[in-house]
């Protein structure tokens, strides 16, 4: 009595019937490579897609079709005050303030500016009063280092 190993042929068949074994399972690593290798191009290509094409336009005597609005600008000051455009305001009387703002001038985008000596917190916690207020675009603002500084 013995044991056969490995692929035997049956008795009178063919030795290609039975090495031949469809495969069962799907073999998705192509598709990944395939896919990472599309985002890349797309993360590159994106930004090169929205510079636009370099012009020079001609100046006009028109006026503005729509003129914008007083910019909507939320201070911290270093000291701690709370400041919108000129008008200081509190902790708690600023999300109300905010929100009648919205309410007469429309949704625009709020800008949010930080002495640097603020505390990191009071900053994030003025950006989730800013949000809570209904605003859904917030910017922050900071001033460009000059030129040669590091």
């Amino acid at each position: 009595m013995g044991m056969a190993a490995g692929n035997t042929a049956p008795p009178g068949g063919d030795d290609d019937d039975v090495s031949y074994r469809p495969m069962a399972e799907i073999n998705i690593t192509p598709m990944v490579d395939v896919m990472l290798v599309l985002l890349i191009i797309f993360m590159v290509a994106a930004p090169l897609m929205v510079a636009g094409v370099p012009l020079e336009l001609p100046n006009t005597s028109a006026a503005r079709v729509s003129q914008s609005k007083k910019a909507m600008v939320v201070s911290l000051a270093g000291d701690g005050g709370l400041y919108i455009r000129d008008e200081q305001v509190t902790n708690d009387t600023l999300v109300s303030r905010l929100r009648d703002l919205r309410a007469a001038e429309g949704d625009t985008v709020v800008y949010v500016r930080a002495d640097k000596k603020s505390n990191y917190g009071d900053v994030m916690d003025v950006l989730g009063r800013v949000g809570e207020s209904g605003y859904g675009r917030v910017s922050l603002l900071s001033q460009p280092k000059p030129k040669g500084a590091q």
